[in-house]
């Protein structure tokens, strides 16, 4: 059974993460030119700060160091939080996208734009919003029907309890 250097760089780091209360979200090595790129993303419920990706970074740029994981040649080691726009791949990342605007590619054709309200195991509770003056309606979407789903950027939203609420 072989293993990918993806797999192998995901054994030796997730546990790191996982101490600074973090999920390891995604593992990519990149060739840029003569270079390696390394791209960790990490996230949690309640997001990560600055100061926690860096010392997440120093952490395992030190245990990539120690234990020589990605070999003799030059790379660049990057630490980061998904995009604003990231995929919904995982139950945890509906959770998180709670309250958040999210475009849903579904199984039976067609797209959706709701807002998530509420997620279980089965699927989400969304609302649906109003067109011209029409008002939002409630939609529940299962697991099962999603192919696809990605939050959307909001510029500005009117409403918005926790803006009104800071």
């Amino acid at each position: 059974m072989s293993t990918t250097q993806s797999e192998r760089l995901r054994e030796l780091l997730e546990p790191l993460v996982t101490t600074q209360g973090l999920d390891l979200e995604e593992i990519e090595v990149d060739s840029v030119g003569r270079k390696r790129v390394l791209r960790v993303v990490v996230d949690s419920d309640t997001g990560a700060d600055l100061d926690l990706i860096a010392d997440v970074s120093r952490a395992l740029s030190a245990k990539l160091d120690e234990t020589n994981a990605m070999g003799e040649g030059e790379y660049t080691l990057e630490v980061g939080t998904p995009g604003a726009e990231r995929p919904l791949t995982e139950h945890r990342h509906y959770v998180r996208a709670t309250d958040r605007l999210v475009k849903f590619q579904l199984s039976e054709g067609g797209e959706l734009v709701a807002r998530i309200l509420k997620v279980d195991d089965e699927g989400v509770d969304t609302e649906v919003p109003g067109v011209k003056g029409r008002k939002a309606t409630a939609r529940r979407i299962a697991f099962d029907d999603i192919v696809r789903a990605r939050v959307q950027v909001e510029f500005s939203r009117k409403g918005n309890k926790k803006e009104e609420e800071a």
